[in-house]
């Protein structure tokens, strides 16, 4: 076996270990600890390939000097700024609640909230649904004295401490390709629910919907899976909210609008890793068929993209850069889009043309 099948092999076993599912293989002997680390933290998985080397016999860990280091590191990097995290969305909920306004999170600490372990997700920025009050909002912030940027599409920005805040008025980028206008549509009418909440140090935070949740994990992943890359991180994502929200999601309907949006395959790939590679029951999905080639290559572009250069500095190379990334991402977009290639392109060279900030 080469070294590097043994690497995503071992991979693949410490996150079933870490996570709790069942794994049908024995360790390796010889493993390459330096390079495991390198991938986990890649795939923003170091805390939980951590918890799965603890249920490791003592001789089959890492050198001890080495898993200390790993340890400290897990303990900075994710569990101390999980709690720094939270409290950080306390006091951003605090400040809108203070002024009438409802916060809903999304992406991240939407998603931990499922983890067995939430500490133990990264985070990263913080992504926030104001209802329709984003104009508000930032005129709030800026009246506080805190810089809002709005370089971008679909939501503007601003430091809340040391954490990145998306303030998103769109739910999606509605000029990247033609039914996401549609699709918007559809995640504003879900996202007007604001009876699913919870408290964070006594501040009133609301959190998605199952249907709301299910819809946008999916378009979000497939999107960055078709213009950069994901990782596994974003399928535990999915699996655990499967896991603990199953009962809640409508799966007639949601089946029926990814038909509609040509977004089965790339579904059914996802829930096939989950199931073939992560170890969570099948029983808790629906029902799906997929074609194993095509769901082994999207595991393989998930672990080592294809298309894996760093974006340059500066514009025309960047501009160079972006273009050869489309044409490389061909295979993806026939995969998860069904407008053509040069509609898309269009669509993506208008949307720079509204903001050339985003370029």
């Amino acid at each position: 076996m080469k070294a590097r099948e043994i690497l995503e092999e071992t991979f693949f076993l410490l996150i079933r270990l870490g996570i709790g599912n069942s794994v049908h293989s024995q360790i390796h002997n010889e493993i390459n600890w330096i390079e495991l680390e390198k991938l986990a933290a890649k795939q923003g998985l170091s805390a939980v390939i951590m918890d799965g080397i603890e249920k490791l016999p003592e001789e089959k860990r890492p050198p001890k000097k080495f898993l200390l280091q790993w340890i400290g590191e897990t303990l900075q990097g994710y569990e101390y700024r999980y709690e720094l995290y939270r409290k950080t969305i306390a006091e951003i909920a605090g400040f809108f609640n203070g002024y009438g306004l409802k916060m809903m999170v999304l992406k991240g600490y939407a998603c931990s909230i499922d983890w067995p372990k939430p500490e133990h997700r990264p985070c990263g920025d913080i992504d926030i649904w104001l209802f329709g009050k984003q104009k508000e909002a930032d005129t709030l912030l800026k009246e506080n004295g805190i810089t809002v940027d709005t370089g971008e599409h679909h939501h503007t920005v601003f430091y809340w401490k040391d954490f990145m805040v998306e303030n998103h008025y769109d739910f999606i980028n509605v000029y990247r390709n033609q039914p996401n206008h549609r699709q918007e549509k559809l995640l504003k009418e879900l996202g007007a629910d604001d009876s699913h909440f919870l408290y964070i140090n006594d501040e009133r935070v609301c959190v998605p919907s199952a249907n709301l949740h299910a819809f946008f994990l999916i378009r979000h992943n497939m999107g960055h899976f078709v213009t950069s890359e994901i990782t596994i991180r974003q399928v535990l994502d999915w699996a655990f909210f499967v896991k603990k929200h199953r009962e809640e999601v409508d799966w007639p309907w949601l089946l029926k609008i990814l038909n509609e949006y040509h977004m089965l395959d790339f579904f059914n790939c996802i829930n096939a890793i989950c199931v073939e590679d992560l170890g969570f029951e099948s029983s808790i999905f629906p029902y799906v068929q997929f074609e194993p080639s095509v769901k082994e290559r999207v595991v393989d572009e998930i672990m080592i993209p294809e298309f894996s250069e760093k974006e340059p500095k500066y514009l025309f190379p960047r501009v160079f850069f972006k273009y050869r990334r489309w044409k490389a991402s061909e295979w993806k977009h026939k995969l998860c889009y069904e407008e053509s290639m040069w509609t898309s392109f269009w669509n993506g060279v208008w949307n720079h043309v509204l903001k050339p900030s985003s370029i």
